[in-house]
């Protein structure tokens, strides 16, 4: 199981290519009008989904393994982002796959099979994934109330096990975002399977 987890971690996560944009910390969120097929049938922007205290973008997917490991801390870091007034939005960037296992009927049985209850829509060509320069899925991006990038990076510490995290990065940089902290990490590498993306 280890061998094969180091297999799919250097064939699946593979370089940051052919990405347009890399946001800093401190930048500006982006395309923020820009309306996306929900899983409901609805057309909403990340302008739309931010609240109060900020806005969280996630990017994501159904079948890869890094994703099927952590989702379940999905349905926990939504409950999180409600409760302090956070946006929550996750995307699915896999231009490549949109006629197989990443289709919007795909995505919404996975949704359904996985209890999502946050938006989760097509970000067509890639665009925001190319904008923001998200690598991975997953890959979090946190916003604060005047949509600049607070945190970027990975959920956790470790996708195999929500019981063995030691450093919970994101629900650590919402807590002390809401709370006026300074977040004590505010970048981490991604760790996932790469957005196959449209690069032209």
């Amino acid at each position: 199981m280890k061998n094969l987890l180091v297999v799919l971690l250097v064939v699946m996560i593979g370089p940051a290519m052919a990405v347009n944009g890399t946001m800093k910390i401190g930048d500006k969120a982006v395309h923020t009008n820009i309306k996306m097929l929900d899983i409901s049938g609805e057309k909403i922007s990340l302008a739309d989904v931010k609240k109060d205290n900020g806005l969280l973008v996630m990017f994501s997917s159904n079948t890869c393994p890094f994703v099927l490991q952590w989702e379940d801390r999905y349905l926990e870091i939504k409950a999180l982002a409600d409760q302090h007034k956070v946006g929550m939005i996750v995307l699915n960037s896999n231009y490549g796959n949109r006629n197989g296992v990443d289709s919007y009927e795909a995505m919404q049985k996975h949704a359904r099979n996985k209890n999502y209850n946050f938006y989760y829509a097509v970000d067509e060509d890639s665009k925001i994934a190319n904008a923001f320069g998200g690598q991975t899925t997953p890959h979090a991006f946190l916003f604060d109330s005047d949509l600049e990038l607070v945190y970027k990076g990975a959920v956790d510490d470790n996708y195999k096990s929500a019981k063995n995290v030691k450093q919970a990065y994101l629900k650590d940089a919402i807590n002390s975002m809401v709370n006026g902290k300074e977040i004590a990490v505010t970048e981490t590498k991604p760790v996932g399977c790469s957005i196959k993306r449209k690069t032209d």
